[in-house]
């Protein structure tokens, strides 16, 4: 190379270096700052999330640089919006806080305005704190009057109004409200209309003008599907099924509830499922870029030095340039192998993807069943209590048909909804059968009238035959077999009009103790055509829709097929349109008169006790409170009930007790957390957790807070007090 290129080329990195390192000293200005936070908000709002939290990253790296306290909280407050929308609740309201923290530290108010507003969203309708999130609206508003925001403040007043209405604090929520109405109605807004129109119609149907409650909910619900807002349209129609219900106007209230079920589940299909790498999670590091300045001050010193010795600069620049064509020289040798590299790299990035979507879908599917359970356990233990209760004190209606089918149709719709809950246990045959004694006769009878009702509506006739072969008693599972009867029954009656439907039972064999009995249950209904017989025992499958809309979930039939599975029987279908459908399978139950018996021996429970022993019940559900405080207190036990962990507590500090029932899901503390504390007191009074929850879900959590035992709502009292005399026994031996 000439002599004179080695010199230009000298030059010319001398400018690149001094230009490089002038560079590195500039800092960024607050409009790009600026640019890049609009950026960001509008990925967000697009829904490339990933993107949205990379670019608030690189403008919060810019803003922790210049030690701009405002842009720091703003970018905090759209990386929290980012998490509010992943539907990574904590994260979000981790990172509004961190917003709020520095936009405390300035005298913008109207960045405090809108973080403590969102902040006031997260508690209120997404964790469900409503003190909290009353608190932080409530603050928000005090911000909009400073900034003189009607806009703002008459938003955050809507917020808080939909809050305490949701807690029926109507009185306290009536100022806010006016705020809304007199607001908007100057100032029209399709984004707020729907919502505006159902507060109205919740305050109306408070203060029982119904005439004003239906005209808003109507024009709710108009407005809603109007504009195509379907979230608002969805919290319409729940709050107007509500309505109709305190009106007793059940259709009407059903079908709202129908709509609102169906546009919640329209709504969570078309969410965006798709999460950003943990990006965010970096975010935190930044803040120790504050020592930024130490370091451009050493690169500083470096640079002055490497200016006064032209020597160093130029073996720099010399180096350099040796190692810029060995390292194209490597460049070059390696691209084939780069190209080679780059599809496995991609397809492995697409892999982890994958795997974690599949882990967050599972994980969102087990929440889900958990807290379905829990919800549906809850009021079933509330039916089947009362109806324990309404026997216990009304000895004259012990005989009286509607309450014992009332008391059998709720047990039975609670196993119901367990199996329905753990279907995948069914298919993986993880569900073990019990063995209880029972009469066919009084199963038949009992399936018979709990479903009169529908018989009657339907103008049907239910006739039972039953083989006088068959043994009075018999051993197995009679939930699980009743559960099989009572979907084929109750299928039977609804596909059939002005007919019959027989329960036929006949006993096709014996072997020593086994009997094999055949039941069949026949109708004279529509049948089902010959192309849907093969059908009809999928999941959510439904056939016979096009004429009639027989309601159903599709899971009737599924259900019947895999419990005779466990039972190691199977169903067969005979049917022809128009004449009637016949279902036939063959079933094996034991029949011993010792065995029969020893199992009733084995549920006798002396109940009684010379004693009198103390309980402690730890719940916040009143009816539960009612339930559980009622069966203690009839088989000779005092027992007090408190509200929640902190009250529990608080008189395990003045009282002591013998043993303590606690509740899990409670507000303000939950049970797990009080029985920690309560520990950690030094108290080892034994704990039973009496909980909605299933047992498997939550023993190991139990165990490790220090509690004795898990007892599932609704509960056998038998079972109950056995446990409870166990461990207030194995407590007192101790001591």
């Amino acid at each position: 190379m000439p002599l004179i290129r080695i010199v230009l080329l000298i030059i010319l990195s001398f400018n690149f270096l001094g230009t490089t390192l002038n560079g590195q000293n500039q800092l960024p200005s607050k409009k790009e700052i600026n640019q890049l936070i609009a950026s960001a908000t509008k990925l967000r709002e697009a829904g490339d999330f990933e993107k949205s939290l990379l670019i608030s990253r690189l403008a919060l790296r810019k803003s922790i640089a210049i030690k701009d306290n405002v842009l720091i909280a703003e970018n905090y407050n759209n990386v929290a919006a980012n998490f509010n929308s992943l539907v990574e609740f904590d994260k979000a309201i981790f990172y509004y806080n961190k917003a709020l923290a520095y936009a405390n530290y300035t005298d913008n108010d109207s960045i405090k305005q809108r973080v403590n507003n969102n902040l006031g969203n997260m508690f209120c309708f997404e964790k469900k704190n409503y003190k909290k999130g009353i608190f932080y609206y409530r603050k928000a508003i005090e911000y909009s009057k400073k900034i003189a925001d009607s806009s703002q403040q008459a938003f955050t007043n809507l917020n808080l109004t939909w809050a305490l209405f949701d807690i029926k604090k109507f009185d306290e929520g009536e100022e806010s409200l006016k705020t809304v109405n007199l607001y908007y109605k100057k100032h029209k807004n399709n984004f707020v209309v729907v919502i505006v129109s159902m507060l109205n119609g919740m305050y109306y149907s408070h203060k029982n003008n119904n005439q004003k409650a239906e005209f808003y909910f109507k024009e709710a619900i108009r407005l809603g599907k109007k504009l195509n807002e379907k979230s608002d349209l969805s919290f319409s129609h729940l709050e107007y099924s509500k309505f109709l219900f305190k009106q007793k106007d059940f259709e009407r209230a059903y079908e709202n509830l129908k709509q609102y079920t169906d546009l919640s589940d329209e709504i969570y299909a078309e969410e965006k499922l798709a999460k950003a790498n943990v990006q965010g999670i970096n975010l935190q590091l930044d803040e120790y870029k504050r020592t930024i300045d130490k370091i451009e001050n050493e690169k500083d010193l470096q640079f002055q030095s490497l200016k006064k010795s032209r020597i160093i600069v130029l073996l720099f620049i010399i180096t350099t340039f040796v190692l810029l064509l060995f390292l194209n020289s490597l460049i070059r040798n390696n691209n084939f192998k780069l190209k080679s590299n780059a599809d496995l790299l991609l397809a492995n990035e697409e892999l982890k993807i994958a795997k974690k979507k599949a882990e967050e879908s599972a994980m969102l599917k087990t929440q889900f069943v958990s807290t379905i359970s829990h919800e549906l356990r809850t009021p079933l233990y509330g039916v089947v209590g009362i109806a324990d209760l309404l026997l216990e004190e009304h000895k004259e209606l012990a005989k009286s048909p509607h309450l014992t089918s009332l008391k059998f149709s709720a047990r039975y719709l609670l196993s119901l909804v367990n199996d329905i809950l753990q279907i995948n246990k069914i298919e993986e045959n993880k569900i073990i059968l019990d063995n209880m004694t029972f009469n066919l006769t009084d199963e038949f009878n009992m399936i018979k009238n709990s479903l009169s009702f529908i018989a009657k509506k339907n103008n049907n006739k239910i006739d039972v035959d039953i083989d006088p072969l068959i043994p009075e008693n018999l051993i197995g599972d009679k939930l699980r077999f009743a559960q099989i009867l009572m979907n084929l029954v109750s299928n039977a009656l609804k596909f059939t009009k002005n007919g019959e439907v027989n329960i036929i039972a006949k006993q096709l064999a014996v072997e020593g103790e086994m009997h094999s009995i055949e039941i069949k249950i026949q109708d004279n209904g529509i049948g089902i055509s010959p192309s849907d017989q093969d059908k009809i025992f999928d999941k959510f499958v439904q056939v016979g829709r096009k004429e009639l809309d027989y309601q159903g979930t599709g899971l009737g039939l599924s259900i019947v097929k895999r419990l005779l599975g466990l039972f190691g029987s199977d169903i067969i279908v005979e049917s022809e349109l128009g004449k009637g459908t016949v279902f036939t399978f063959c079933i094996d139950f034991k029949s011993s008169v010792s065995r029969t018996n020893e199992i009733i021996n084995n549920i006798q429970v002396d109940l009684t006790s010379n004693e009198m022993f103390k309980v402690l019940i730890v719940e916040d559900n009143r009816i539960n409170q009612l339930i559980t405080k009622k069966t203690i207190e009839k088989n000779n036990y005092s027992c007090k009930v408190v509200d929640d962990g902190f009250m529990a507590l608080d008189i395990l500090s003045k009282e002591d007790f013998d043993i303590i029932l606690m509740d899990i899901n409670m507000p303000l503390i939950n049970g797990f957390e009080t029985t920690r504390q309560i520990r950690a007191k030094g108290i080892d009074t034994p704990i039973i957790a009496l909980t909605a929850f299933d047992k498997n879900e939550i023993t190991d959590e139990a165990i490790m807070a220090g509690m004795n035992d898990i007892i599932v709502k609704p509960f056998d009292s038998v079972q109950l007090f056995k446990v409870m005399n166990c461990l207030i026994l194995k407590a007192k031996t101790i001591i």
